[in-house]
């Protein structure tokens, strides 16, 4: 799986993709990431990208065209020989993130997940990008939830993650995955019993037990929905 990332500050994804799971699953080749910055490919000596809106506004926006040439870097880069809608391989999926697009979920990543090889996630700033990128390319608009954030890095991030967790060899063991199993939401580790301020706090008698019957039915009990 290689994600390719249309932004203006790479540099804000370093550190979480420096850590962890992520930056274990990039080291083993499971997934890769790209970035590509729209300023590199503007001949302005300011690397300048963003102009005031048509017909006023508040905010600046952020020119098509050195999206668009970033976009045919990346396909580029995924061995792509077209940039029309219609020449690019049903192995790439180009993302642009949106307040108002589709929402994402599990569901959304799993299908990413086993449908494309490389995906392109475009992450706006100010007061967005020129709407054109859109006619020149097959872009699907997605949301990562219900509210507004100032730059599209975050979600970036947000998708790779979940996406990538969906690959396999990421995880190491695949029933890590939480929306493939009971998940009760509630996990508990040593020490058995703990005080705190005066008041004893015991692990669950049935996660003692050994009765893996009796656990499991605790699981689904107190099993919490994860969307998809």
């Amino acid at each position: 799986m290689h994600f390719h990332v249309i932004t203006l500050f790479p540099k804000a994804f370093e550190s979480y993709l420096g850590e962890s799971i992520l930056k274990r699953a990039i080291e083993d080749k499971k997934i890769k990431v790209s970035f590509y910055n729209p300023r590199d490919f503007v001949k302005d000596k300011n690397k300048r990208i963003d102009r005031p809106p048509y017909a006023g506004g508040p905010g600046m926006v952020i020119q098509a065209e050195p999206v668009i040439k970033a976009i045919e870097a990346a396909l580029i880069r995924s061995k792509e020989k077209g940039v029309g809608s219609k020449k690019i391989s049903a192995s790439t999926k180009i993302i642009f993130l949106s307040p108002s697009g589709k929402q994402f979920t599990n569901a959304y990543a799993t299908t990413c997940a086993k449908k494309y090889k490389n995906i392109i996630i475009i992450s706006g700033r100010y007061e967005g990008i020129d709407a054109r990128v859109r006619k020149v390319f097959k872009t699907e608009a997605v949301s990562i939830g219900p509210f507004v954030l100032t730059g599209g890095e975050l979600p970036a991030m947000i998708m790779i993650d979940v996406i990538s967790r969906q690959v396999s060899g990421v995880l190491g063991n695949f029933d890590s995955l939480e929306e493939k199993r009971a998940y009760s939401g509630e996990v508990y580790t040593r020490p058995e019993v703990f005080i705190h301020k005066g008041k004893s706090y015991k692990v669950p008698k049935v996660l003692l037990s050994g009765h893996q019957a009796k656990v499991e039915e605790w699981k689904n009990k107190k099993a919490k929905p994860i969307l998809n």
